[in-house]
């Protein structure tokens, strides 16, 4: 069942841009790893996935939602999470929704699978795998903070990810909270 994985390395890395006490939306949350993670930190998480046997794992860490985001509407409409975090899942027809659905000051923390992993293992098919630049492209509206696309060896796969911020209106520059040290 995908979740019960460690936490994602890229995820950690990345947790000190959500603001202190944000909100975190965990799309495709799976058994809840990322969940109980920022869960730990102190911030109020939300989940949804469409596997009732992921959700009954995520139960009891946070709020979770069972719902076919594919099929059915989004559950979050009009809604905005000061984090919003995927790891192993595209559905590109979403890409507009999650981006949107950073708030202003947020962060998108994003994972998933890129061309090139169909020579090394599942998933193969091109619907789940990220183009070149594609997740570049569909930040184009938030600030990236980090982005790689290439080969991991532990386990191996091929991937694409990215931080991302959204700035606030006023914001003329990225807060210090969130610059890289020199």
């Amino acid at each position: 069942m995908h979740g019960t994985e460690s936490v994602s390395a890229w995820v950690q890395r990345w947790s000190h841009l959500v603001p202190a006490g944000g909100r975190v939306l965990d799309v495709a949350c799976g058994a809840g790893r990322h969940l109980r993670w920022f869960a730990g930190l102190g911030h109020p998480v939300t989940g949804v996935d469409r596997d009732p046997a992921a959700i009954a794992a995520a139960a009891g860490t946070g709020h979770v939602i069972q719902a076919d985001i594919e099929n059915g509407p989004w559950p979050f409409e009009g809604q905005r999470f000061d984090a919003v975090v995927v790891t192993n899942y595209l559905w590109r027809a979403l890409l507009p929704v999650i981006v949107d659905s950073v708030a202003a000051g947020g962060v998108l923390i994003y994972e998933t699978f890129a061309t090139g992993n169909e020579s090394v293992g599942k998933p193969t098919r091109p619907d789940f795998l990220l183009r070149p630049g594609e997740l570049l492209q569909a930040c184009a509206g938030l600030h990236v903070v980090a982005y790689e696309n290439g080969f991991c060896d532990h386990p191996e796969r091929f991937v694409q990810r990215i931080a991302a911020l959204r700035k606030r209106p006023a914001d003329e520059t990225v807060p210090a909270r969130h610059r890289l040290p020199d």
